[in-house]
């Protein structure tokens, strides 16, 4: 039997056992696991991108109240200087 024509198999306390000899519920069970486990993938690919942007903001805000505190410092240097 080439892997192509394979049937899928699910491992059940180091059993392998056809998906197709699962109860209707236990198909339905393992589907829904199979579903959550991508899910779970997706949800994690999409916090890193999450995290990466959020990152970004993060420097921009801090760069940003530097040039502020930088252009307050240096009004007050002149003004004390007059």
């Amino acid at each position: 039997m080439t892997k192509q024509n394979q049937e899928p198999v699910v491992m059940l306390d180091d059993k392998e056992m056809k998906v197709s000899d699962l109860t209707p519920q236990q198909q339905y069970l393992h589907s829904q696991l199979l579903d959550l486990n991508n899910q779970e993938t997706r949800i994690k690919f999409q916090l890193d991108q999450v995290q990466a942007s959020k990152s970004v903001f993060e420097k921009a805000f801090l760069d940003s109240t530097k040039e502020q505190a930088d252009e307050v410092l240096e009004t007050e240097t002149k003004t004390l200087e007059n």
